[in-house]
């Protein structure tokens, strides 16, 4: 079955990459970019390479009127959705997040888009995540290990240089966790992963490839009524503590 896919702030890095992968299973995936002209570029770059099921979608996360917009282009085109990756998100590494002295502007623009932006994006497609014709639509929302309390417990003192990007990613695990038990019933697949640190533009250019960051999402990304839910993953697939 062919399955509708979006993934926001796909038009470069992990989200790019998940694209061409879930094309490659012959899927319809929307490529989510803010701006409009690189959203086109990367559409045209899968395009060239023969995945001519992708297409884009305009979308600002931290913008109401742009949500709505992007939901209704795809409830004309598709009159669905079947698969919701929430991948678009900021970190902000230049920035003072210490927690003693932040950059309170920081760390609100780090919220508007790895929290609040993931909260009205998803409330804004779940009618249409509702028509999927898949028996377990599915929400993967894409965090980080540095939001595990967990794990920031027990790290070292350079664990918390960036607060302001911790504390959005680990309310953003809370966020899914309350989301997975809202959406049980209606058999919903709704969890969290990590891609590990990864070689994009939010990290520099440091880490592994972004293939490898891409292929944590994907298997989570295709899960079918069988799989689980409510649920933080590691990068390799196994099961983190949140």
């Amino acid at each position: 079955m062919t399955k509708v896919v979006l993934i926001t702030g796909a038009n470069s890095g992990i989200g790019f990459e998940l694209a061409r992968l879930i094309s490659e299973k012959g899927h319809v995936v929307y490529i989510g970019s803010r701006n409009e002209t690189s959203g086109k570029k990367a559409v045209n770059t899968l395009h060239s390479e023969g995945f001519t099921s992708v297409k884009l979608c305009v979308i600002d996360v931290t913008q109401h009127q742009s949500i709505k917009a992007a939901a209704e282009t795809i409830a004309a085109a598709e009159g669905k959705l079947d698969i919701l990756v929430n991948n678009a998100g900021v970190y902000l590494p230049d920035e003072n997040q210490n927690p003693i002295s932040p950059s309170l502007d920081a760390i609100r623009a780090i919220m508007e888009t790895n929290f609040f932006g993931v909260i009205q994006t998803t409330a804004a497609f779940i009618p249409l995540l509702r028509k999927s014709t898949s028996k377990a639509p599915v929400i993967v929302n894409v965090s980080s290990g540095l939001g595990s309390n967990a794990s920031r417990a027990q790290a070292g003192p350079d664990a918390y240089d960036f607060a302001g990007y911790n504390a959005s990613k680990a309310a953003l695990n809370a966020y899914t966790i309350a989301l997975s038990h809202e959406l049980l019933k209606e058999g919903f697949k709704v969890n969290v992963v990590a891609p590990g640190y990864t070689a994009t533009k939010l990290t520099g250019g440091q880490g592994q490839p972004v293939r490898n960051g891409a292929l944590a999402l994907f298997r989570w990304a295709l899960l079918d009524e069988s799989g689980p839910t409510g649920k933080f993953f590691e990068f390799d697939g196994t099961e983190k503590a949140w």
